[in-house]
Parts: C-alpha cells; sequence; structure tokens
C-alpha cells in the first residue's frame, strides 16, 4: 500500500512539474490549424505582472492571417488597428490587401489571482508554410508589463509568443 501511495505521489508532483510552465505563459488554446483554414484564436491569460492586475491585453496579428475579428469583452474596452497587408489575399472571391495588424483589450482588470481568455477569428493564407505561427502578445499592468513575444521557437524561451502548429491544407487539426 504505501508502494501504491509513493508511486500516486511520485506521478502527480511529475505530472504537476510537466504541466506548471505550459500554464505559466501566455498560450493559445487549439494549437494546430491548417494553412489556409479559418482559425478560432483563443489566447489564454494565467497570470498578471508579478502580483498586479493585467488591465490591457495586446495580440499583433502577423502576415499571413487576414480578415481578423476579435471578439468584445465585458468590461473591456475593445479596439483594432488596421493598416496594409505585405500580400493582397483572397477572401471568398475578394481581394484584400489591409486589414487588422493588432487587437488591444484595454481598461479592463484581470487581476493576477485569475485567469481569462481573448478571442479572435481570421483565416491562414493559403500560401503560408507548414510550421510554427506565432502571435506575440502583451499584458500591460500598472507599473510593467509582460511580453510574450519570443518568435525563436527555442526550447526553454523566458516569454515565448503563443504559438500553434501550421499543417498542410487538408490535414484534419487536432
Amino acid at each position: 500500500m504505501i508502494r501504491l501511495v509513493t508511486r500516486a505521489a511520485l506521478a502527480a508532483v511529475a505530472l504537476a512539474s510537466v504541466s506548471a510552465p505550459a500554464f505559466a505563459h501566455v498560450t493559445l488554446e487549439v494549437r494546430q490549424a491548417a494553412v489556409g483554414s479559418s482559425y478560432k484564436a483563443v489566447v489564454r491569460v494565467p497570470h498578471g505582472c508579478g502580483t498586479e492586475a493585467t488591465n490591457v491585453v495586446r495580440i499583433q496579428i502577423p502576415e499571413g492571417f487576414f480578415a481578423v475579428k476579435p471578439m468584445p469583452k465585458a468590461g473591456w474596452t475593445l479596439e483594432t488597428v488596421t493598416g496594409p497587408y505585405e500580400n493582397a489575399y483572397d477572401n471568398h472571391g475578394t481581394e484584400v490587401t489591409e486589414g487588422v495588424r493588432e487587437i488591444v483589450w484595454k481598461d479592463g482588470n484581470l487581476p493576477n489571482e485569475w485567469y481569462d481568455e481573448f478571442v479572435f477569428r481570421g483565416t491562414f493564407a493559403s500560401s503560408l508554410t507548414p510550421g510554427k505561427f506565432y502571435f506575440p502578445a502583451i499584458q500591460e499592468c500598472a507599473n510593467g508589463e509582460e511580453a510574450w513575444i519570443d518568435v525563436t521557437g527555442e526550447a526553454g524561451a523566458d516569454m515565448p509568443a503563443p504559438s500553434l502548429e501550421l499543417v498542410p491544407a487538408g490535414t484534419p487539426a487536432h
């Protein structure tokens, strides 16, 4: 019986140590999408800046993700920054050359002890190459920020940008 309890305790510690780092970062709920598909991004914000509440969440929209529409969030002011794309994209038969480049939810209050999600949707261009795709994010607090903008893909990066794996068109997403 003692062996069983010891094994269970070790398994719980191992699981906690594996899952804790992922929860400490700003991440995407769905971590895979197909090139050329539409995608609903759910950005998970698990904490504030140190002990301070998050008041602003900014998401940068990279080239190749277009027709972006953010979801309003009760208690937050929603703004978008628009601009030209480097390439033109086909949006259901209409060529688009500009759109949302950044989404800003501001004037909110997400205490450090709470967790929340910020949602937007868009389409991955059919011209993108399968691989990692990043949505850099910045949390702003009263006296600082947490900039989740590292797009190097290096294991152990301190401030990795939320990312997903783009798979070839026609591949079922997980």
